[in-house]
């Protein structure tokens, strides 16, 4: 075998990162180390991986595009090949990369990563955090083992496993006229500014739940930042939907938000574990699902409160 596993993680994350000169910092190598080991590649195989512009980095041929899921996959099995050597020689040990959807991550991970090393301090876990479209694209080339999430948009090569039902809340500023309400129907509040948590595939689920009413929002402003939708909330430039609920309702520039259930009849939304329906989990992959599982309970509804 001519090419080398060393020389497949280059091509990688130069594809990942654009440039030779991106890859080379975030591996912590020098650039020639890159560029030799893709110049052997191309000589092995006797193809062109990548088109050279010269001011605007590097760009996959479409060979390399195919090459590149290949890679990831060769990558997979051979750290899959590693971590079960080492748990033969040493016990339970290795990496794992998970997965969470951006706005309930700090909410969770922090804590269920306390949870990790505590249990067991052999496995490293890597986090990303992610949109819900950006945790299907990792899952799919292979660069998560699982990810946490909602029950949204998931597509026929995913399972998905239940752990907690997620309650979806309507946001307002704390002297908005409608904050004493135990619960509030979003048809009370569409003729007021709606303030749209704008990720991909968020969108368009928290339009739907308004259309499935048979109701037109009024979207006054749009962000793909969860702290700027509670900020302008809190504000006063609107009202939002949410279902994740920090412990703490204060927003950043320090006004106050209050949370209040939606009270109409939605489909139950859940937060679980998401995984490829085709590959097989490894066991540092199943020990961090078990934990998840024991941290969240069926019982009661999560809402950010763990």
């Amino acid at each position: 075998m001519r090419y080398t596993l060393k020389q497949l993680a280059y091509f990688v994350a130069t594809a990942e990162a654009g440039s030779i000169t991106a890859a080379a910092r975030a591996l912590h190598i020098s650039q020639p180390s890159i560029s030799a080991a893709i110049a052997q590649l191309e000589a092995t195989f006797g193809l062109e991986l990548f088109i050279r512009h010269h001011a605007q980095g590097l760009g996959l041929t479409p060979t390399g595009q195919r090459l590149l899921a290949e890679a990831r996959s060769l990558l997979a099995q051979a750290r899959d090949f590693h971590d079960g050597a080492i748990e033969l020689a040493e016990g339970v040990a290795g990496e794992i990369d998970v997965g969470c959807f951006i706005t309930f991550a700090p909410m969770v991970i922090p804590g269920l990563l306390r949870a990790m090393r505590q249990e067991h301090p052999e496995i490293r876990v890597r986090l990303h955090e992610l949109h819900i479209e950006g945790l299907l694209e990792g899952l799919r080339e292979g660069r998560f083992d699982l990810a946490l999430t909602y029950d949204l948009n998931i597509a026929a090569d995913m399972t998905f496993e239940p752990l907690a039902d997620v309650q979806l809340h309507v946001m307002l500023a704390a002297d908005h006229p409608f904050a004493d309400r135990n619960a509030i129907a979003l048809r009370d509040l569409i003729d007021e500014p709606f303030v749209l948590l704008a990720l991909p595939g968020s969108r368009d689920y928290f339009l739907s739940l308004f259309y499935g009413l048979s109701l037109q929002p009024q979207v006054a402003h749009e962000s793909p930042s969860f702290e700027m939708v509670r900020g302008l909330v809190a504000n006063g430039y609107g009202y939002s939907v949410m279902h994740s609920r920090p412990v703490n309702d204060i927003a950043l520039d320090g006004m106050r938000l209050v949370y209040r259930p939606v009270a109409d009849p939605l489909r139950p939304t859940r937060l679980g574990l998401l995984r490829r329906s085709d590959l097989r989990e490894r066991r540092i992959a199943g020990l961090f699902a078990a934990l998840c599982r024991n941290w969240f309970d069926p019982r009661a509804p999560f809402d950010g409160d763990v």
